[in-house]
């Protein structure tokens, strides 16, 4: 298996049509079944209006396969507090994932914000 329990994912959506809502997870496998993975973590929605990535507050528990076209995946070091990471954007880097900490994942994909 390519990931185990108690390893930590974000994962992107792909979006299926133009305009689709942009949503990640990030999260803290629980259970899993081959390329069949239980989640538990949070959600991060791309909210248009504000032009940035908001963290739903509530945990909540997901199931993904993680093998499955829709979805890039990136491993996150099992020491990260995923509860404590936010979305911010840098001058350098553009959009990433961090913990204010050592933790920082670089989602390139959107660029830098201007």
């Amino acid at each position: 298996m390519v990931v185990d329990i108690g390893d930590k994912v974000h994962v992107m959506y792909r979006a299926l049509y133009e305009n689709a809502t942009r949503r990640h997870f990030l999260g803290e496998v629980c259970a899993v079944d081959r390329g069949l993975c239980r989640l538990e973590g949070f959600a991060y929605v791309y909210d248009q209006k504000s032009t940035v990535f908001v963290k739903k507050p509530e945990r909540r528990t997901t199931v993904i396969d993680l093998g499955e076209s829709g979805y890039i995946v990136n491993v996150v070091d099992r020491g990260v507090d995923i509860a404590s990471v936010l979305y911010r954007y840098t001058s350098d880097a553009g959009l990433v994932a961090t913990d204010g900490k050592a933790f920082v994942l670089n989602i390139n994909e959107f660029g830098v914000k201007s």
